[in-house]
């Protein structure tokens, strides 16, 4: 800094500051201008019960773009061809070309009901994602009124089960007297959800089992990961339809999808007060045998991927029921090992 230069201060107050020998320069952006932009935040149930914060994530419309265009392609390709077929058979014999188009109306027929299928599952799914993210909307906020739709919601979203209706009698006879928001929540959740919750935990830790048998005793690799593939979309399926869902082909992938992002974001395979266990049980019977280490390791790993679905098909988070753990699902599988290996 040259001599003949004054020292300056900065302030938001565009007031300068008093004092001889100080020049002040007030910046240009006034405090009522500045601007504080928050990015969101999405917050996901581990499979553990922890909470874990995550970004959202910034999606390129290309992608999207590249496979509409060449599937609009592909669909041209294929309608021109088949154009071209049935104009061929009318010239060969018109029999033929009839029985080409009553067989391609039939066609096209079965593909309505398969889309219309489709539609009908990706509405229910968002449905149930509509519900839970309501129930955690109005559970942070305080929010009585939404509370209390998310309850009347729940009970409509389950009102074809008569094994629920005992449940929704005694929701409906309790709202007037409910005014805190975990209380309404949470007793919906009893009422509803405590029987699907046991079902969907007795599902994964069948499954679990299964893959752990049939894992160690199979002899080839390739028939353990095609029966732990088979499993694992089986298990997600059950869980689904537990909880309501009827997800079709495009609703099982976008199911398939949410549920290993959550159990990559819970974590993979130990977190939380389990870790011990696992590694222990784990370790002990891998002395004993290669492949009932193999057996055990293939069950845990289902389990979890079990957890991770449950957390994901659920119509609401955990208020009051506690969320089922590792051991809940497959504490059966690490005890049978440690005999073994004793």
């Amino acid at each position: 800094m040259s001599s003949g230069q004054k020292p300056r201060a900065f302030r938001i107050n565009p007031e300068p500051l008093p004092g001889p020998g100080v020049t002040t320069t007030p910046l240009t952006a006034r405090p009522e201008q500045a601007r504080i932009v928050e990015e969101p935040f999405e917050i996901v149930d581990a499979a553990d019960g922890v909470a874990v914060p995550v970004a959202p994530r910034r999606r390129s419309p290309w992608g999207a773009l590249f496979l509409s265009a060449a599937g609009g392609l592909v669909s041209l390709g294929i309608g021109l061809s088949i154009e071209r077929m049935i104009a061929d058979l009318f010239q060969a014999a018109p029999w033929l070309g009839w029985v080409a188009l009553a067989l391609m109306g039939l066609a096209g027929l079965a593909l309505l009901a398969i889309v219309a299928r489709e539609l009908a599952g990706l509405r229910r799914e968002r449905k149930i994602e509509r519900l839970r993210q309501s129930a955690i909307d109005a559970l942070g906020s305080r929010d009585h009124t939404g509370a209390q739709a998310v309850v009347q919601a729940l009970s409509a979203f389950y009102a074809d089960r008569e094994s629920l209706a005992p449940g929704r009698a005694r929701i409906d006879a309790a709202a007037d007297a409910i005014l805190d928001v975990d209380a309404r929540i949470g007793l919906a959740e009893h009422e509803l959800l405590a029987g699907l919750d046991r079902q969907a935990r007795n599902a994964i830790a069948t499954s679990a089992k299964q893959v752990s048998a049939v894992t160690a005793l199979s002899p080839r690799a390739i028939v353990d990961v095609a029966f732990v593939v088979f499993a694992a979309v089986r298990l997600l399926r059950r869980i689904a339809a537990i909880y309501g869902g009827r997800p079709g082909f495009l609703g099982f992938l976008r199911l398939a999808r949410a549920a290993v992002a959550h159990l990559t974001i819970t974590g993979g395979m130990a977190v939380g007060e389990s870790v011990m266990q696992q590694v222990l049980g784990l370790g002990i019977a891998a002395r004993v045998s290669a492949k009932l280490g193999e057996g055990v390791l293939n069950g845990l790993m289902t389990a979890r991927f079990g957890l991770a679905a449950l957390n994901v098909c659920r119509p609401l988070p955990f208020v009051r029921e506690a969320p089922p753990r590792l051991a809940d699902v497959a504490g059966e599988l690490l005890r049978a090992a440690e005999p073994d290996a004793k």
